[in-house]
């Protein structure tokens, strides 16, 4: 169990290191050129800054893309969460950043005088090759980053977000291009001339590769289709699918896909789902909570539909387990790629912990009662609403403080790994709370639903 867990640890550390020592190599060009000496007078200054601004904002727009591109190194070390997460803070740094080289590298073209500052932007707008391309990319950045603002993406279905988010693919395409061609950083000797290129190259090369080519060659080997559809609950369905070779389809309990069903509208706008079931080699299955337009579709979808799915995804696996000992906490619908790791994980009786809360009817509830019956699982539930809006209990638990509920529910949490899929503020409440009660962070392993 542990020999994955250190791979992935070298390879986050690397990657980390990776992008620190690229950004160090771009800051030694730009002062290699003079960047430094420049600072000395303000419209000097004002274009040096720009520059600067400019280089490290095109590393970490080509970083963010590479974050998303479905890497399998980076996924399985990283996990969807954690990625998502990192590009999130990346993207709006390289965007602030491209705003500011923006403002400044324009003003430093108007020898600092701020009055002059629009004309010069439209002469570089238009006599400057690339930069009209380079203005329609930013359009697209705005439009993709200004969606992702929490707010923003509160109030917008998650089908609109995705597809608006997609924009950041063109934006970053057109925004780059103007630097490889009229840069002077960029264009400073044969040797960074050819690192940039190969580093814009390699990027679209990754996207081409592992978010086109091997999702194409995947549907086509499985070819999946919707077999039957079973209710769960209230607004709760579950999807079982059926395809070819699905023993050939490298994927473990509690990873999640990218779904599309093709007998509907909405067909272009896919969905993550988890697996709720382990993989068998035979079929898939997947539980959907109706939350929007394509889940809503869900219970409506008859047998025979196509489907066109991305992944595997997700690190909420055995890989990231290190102990024998695991501790599964899941709310609502959260709790279904729990349900596939309990089938799925080797364990002996005992050894593994269900912490279910849940309102009105729990899901998977028999199939947890053969769990318990035929594998020494042991179930915990924990129903009714939460009881406090800091709490992750429910208020049909007893009146008791947190972290020492956990502890009594789970007396050698310690010696466990703690897996929690479920709403993101609940979640978060849980990481804390079991931290408190003494689970080191590294054990914490943690996946959200929603958007």
């Amino acid at each position: 169990m542990t020999a994955a867990r250190n791979p992935d640890a070298a390879v986050r550390l690397t990657a980390a290191g990776a992008l620190y020592g690229v950004l160090t190599l771009v800051v030694f060009w730009w002062a290699a050129r003079g960047g430094v000496q420049q600072l000395g007078t303000w419209e000097s200054a004002l274009a040096s800054v720009g520059r600067l601004t400019g280089l490290v904002s095109s590393v970490l727009l080509l970083a963010q893309v590479v974050l998303m591109a479905r890497l399998p190194v980076l996924e399985r070390a990283f996990g969807q969460d954690r990625l998502a997460a990192v590009h999130r803070v990346v993207g709006f740094t390289s965007f602030d950043l491209m705003l500011a080289h923006l403002v400044l590298i324009t003003w430093g073209y108007a020898a600092g005088d701020l009055t002059r500052t629009p004309a010069t932007f439209w002469e570089l707008v238009t006599e400057y090759p690339g930069m009209l391309l380079a203005l329609a990319g930013t359009v697209c950045l705005v439009l993709a980053v200004v969606t992702s603002v929490k707010a923003a993406r509160r109030a917008i279905r998650y089908e609109s977000w995705h597809l608006l988010h997609l924009y950041a693919y063109l934006g970053v395409g057109l925004a780059l291009p103007h630097q490889l061609w009229t840069g002077t950083d960029f264009r400073s000797s044969t040797a960074v001339t050819v690192a940039w290129w190969a580093a814009w190259g390699a990027t679209v090369g990754a996207v081409l590769v592992w978010r086109v080519g091997v999702p194409v060659r995947r549907n086509m080997r499985h070819r999946l289709r919707v077999s039957h559809v079973v209710r769960e609950g209230d607004g709760v369905h579950s999807v079982h699918l059926t395809g070819r070779a699905l023993d050939r389809l490298a994927v473990d309990a509690g990873q999640f896909f990218g779904w599309r069903f093709l007998d509907r509208a909405g067909w272009t706008r896919g969905n993550p789902y988890s697996l709720s079931a382990a993989p068998d080699g035979r079929g898939l299955r997947i539980t959907v909570k109706e939350s929007g337009d394509n889940s809503a579709r869900v219970a409506e979808l008859r047998a025979g539909t196509r489907v066109v799915f991305e992944g595997p995804y997700g690190r909420l696996t055995g890989r990231a387990r290190t102990r024998s000992k695991v501790v599964l906490i899941g709310a609502g619908v959260g709790i279904a790629p729990l349900r596939a790791l309990a089938e799925g994980l080797a364990y002996a009786p005992g050894e593994v912990v269900v912490l279910h809360r849940f309102t009105g009817q729990p899901l998977f509830d028999a199939e947890f009662d053969e769990l318990v019956r035929t594998r020494g699982l042991r179930l915990v539930r924990l129903p009714g609403r939460r009881r406090a809006s800091g709490s992750w209990l429910g208020a049909g638990t007893p009146d008791v403080d947190d972290v020492a509920a956990l502890r009594v529910l789970v007396p050698d949490l310690v010696d466990r790994d703690v897996y929690v899929c479920g709403p993101s503020g609940w979640t978060a409440t849980v990481r804390r709370c079991a931290e408190n009660a003494g689970a080191p962070a590294d054990r914490v392993h943690v996946e959200n639903f929603g958007w």
